[in-house]
């Protein structure tokens, strides 16, 4: 949820920044791995309130999602009719006063707007039975101004849970935000710290019991819910020091110890969170802290690339994190609750948007896909109009609720359905479908390394993902125009010496043989004679014939089966 504050900032020493981020955790930090499932494996991010409504009060619940679960993951490793996504966000389910959930009153129950505490683990239950994990979202930096802890902390001066919150006699600065930090307090004259919102008090992590607490909450989540990680929300903000309200080294220690916590009582926790900086603060928070963290500036990468039909700049970050992070523990995505959603950035575009699916799927790290994404929802600010019912048929309400949505739906809610897109294999939800599948099954996708190409045309974009086993090269034309005779090169190393097979895995097509070099060079090289307009080549390599270096003669190369990039 701090993504447009995060960015209204200018004024963040990156360099001191990583330097207490690394220099706390060097050595043995390095590693902690993210769990086996993660390889090859596609997150889908669900707003509860959106997703399906089960008892006709038009708002989405438990319940509601239980029954779509087959959409996301039927359980069939085999099926074509799932999404294939092996791990499920779920937005704030936690009991709150508002309709997004990040202001929190109870986090031991379940919002009753979305059901019970049992009908939670019902849902959980069914998603494990499919193969799915899931994951909460958490919010640990602030609670609602209707939490009880402080509602008795504004109410009586010497209760405990006064040292819970941040107060002060006097309204301090805004701080670099543009926005009151401050806010008066309804009971006496005082003020209260809430970076977000009045509604939203910080917590004061100096204090244990609020450590003590942020790690009981967890656990309840872990061991009573059953869930498999957390999404945990703003964690750039969590203790300031002095004028420095994010990125501080108290903030590292906290997640540090959260971290450690969660790993005791579940050793194959999964946490994700959301740091909306640049690669080179991100950094700063890997190692011993959380498992995984957003890839924001990937995220930019990959939208620019293709609304601007340029692919210069496109690899940069993802290869930054790549060098500089954790195999593996980063979370590459395209856009999520809080921002525009990918079709609107693309200016409704769907050709883009496949395009756009393409590039993020085929990603190192563990991808995220918002609901609704996969078949081109539409939507842009107010944050309400971004999370918009899920359009699942030509129904009333598109099949969300057999009610009045709680939120209006969108235009195209009639037309841009699951239920139009299943009818349609050249559909953008097909492709989703395909490109999920093969990135569970194709080592490559799954956990090959990122190795950059250069393309003769700045439109076209290329790379490979390579394992010691076999490779995948990805082709991509971003501009609006079929372009004849682009041709590939790369640096040394960058594939085995000999002859390569290529096999299309999205289209029958007939790409050429690649031919490398004793340096492991690829020179010169036309997949294709023109590629088509805003169109994505995924080409599974399998070399056929090694060269042992320049000027030797080629040996048939051991034999290599279709693998599981295969059908």
């Amino acid at each position: 949820m701090c993504a447009a504050l995060a960015r209204s900032s200018s004024t963040v020493n990156t360099i001191g920044i990583l330097l207490l981020g690394l220099a706390a955790s060097a050595g043995a930090a390095r590693a902690q791995d993210a769990p086996a499932w993660t390889r090859g494996a596609t997150c889908y991010e669900v707003f509860v309130r959106s997703f399906q409504d089960s008892d006709g009060d038009g708002i989405g619940d438990l319940n509601g999602l239980t029954a779509r679960l087959d959409y996301i993951n039927d359980g069939n490793p085999r099926s074509t009719r799932s999404l294939g996504a092996r791990c499920l966000w779920l937005m704030p389910v936690a009991e709150s006063p508002s309709y997004h959930g990040y202001d929190v009153t109870d986090y031991y129950r379940v919002a009753h707007d979305y059901g019970t505490n049992e009908d939670f683990e019902r849902l959980v239950a069914a998603a494990h039975k499919r193969g799915i994990k899931v994951l909460v979202d958490l919010v640990l930096n602030h609670t609602s101004n209707r939490h009880p802890h402080f509602l008795a902390a504004l109410r009586d001066s010497t209760s405990s849970y006064r040292a819970w919150y941040r107060w002060s006699p006097t309204k301090l600065d805004r701080g670099t935000w543009g926005s009151e930090l401050w806010h008066k307090s309804p009971e006496r004259d005082e003020y209260y710290y809430g970076l977000f919102s009045s509604s939203m008090p910080d917590l004061n992590y100096e204090n244990p019991a609020v450590r003590d607490e942020a790690n009981r909450v967890g656990r309840f989540w872990l061991d009573s819910m059953h869930v498999d990680g957390f999404r945990l929300d703003a964690v750039s903000f969590l203790v300031e020091h002095g004028a420095q309200i994010m990125h501080t080294r108290e903030t590292h220690q906290v997640l540090h110890d959260f971290q450690q916590s969660m790993r005791a009582a579940r050793p194959d926790v999964y946490t994700v969170g959301e740091v909306t900086f640049p690669n080179a603060t991100l950094l700063s928070y890997y190692a011993d802290q959380l498992t995984s963290y957003f890839a924001f500036e990937v995220a930019d990468s990959l939208i620019a690339a293709v609304r601007s039909g340029s692919a210069r700049g496109l690899l940069a970050p993802a290869l930054q994190l790549e060098r500089d992070a954790p195999t593996g523990r980063w979370s590459p995505f395209l856009r999520n609750h809080d921002q525009p959603r990918t079709l609107t950035e693309l200016g409704g575009d769907m050709a883009r948007a496949r395009v756009a699916a393409l590039l993020l799927l085929t990603m190192p790290g563990m991808p995220f896909v918002y609901y609704g994404e996969e078949i081109g929802m539409s939507g842009g600010k107010p944050d309400e109009r971004i999370r918009t019912p899920m359009q699942w048929s030509s129904g009333h309400e598109a099949g969300f609720t057999p009610g009045t949505a709680w939120e209006q739906m969108q235009g195209d809610s009639l037309t841009r359905t699951v239920s139009a897109e299943e009818r349609d294999p050249s559909s953008l939800l097909a492709l989703y479908r395909r490109l999920i599948h093969l990135r569970a099954r194709c080592a490559a996708l799954a956990a090959g390394a990122l190795v950059p190409l250069q393309a003769s045309d700045d439109a076209v974009a290329a790379y490979l993902r390579r394992t010691d086993d076999g490779a995948v090269l990805i082709v991509a034309n971003l501009s609006a125009k079929p372009l004849a005779g682009v041709s590939i090169e790369s640096a040394a190393g960058a594939l085995g010496a000999g002859r390569w097979r290529a096999r299309d895995l999205l289209a029958r097509t007939s790409p050429a043989t690649l031919e490398i070099d004793g340096e492991g060079r690829v020179r010169q090289y036309i997949a294709l004679p023109t590629l088509a307009p805003m169109q994505g080549h995924l080409f599974a390599l399998a070399r056929t014939t090694r060269t042992a270096g320049a000027g030797s003669a080629p040996t048939r190369a051991p034999h290599i089966p279709r693998d599981a990039c295969s059908d």
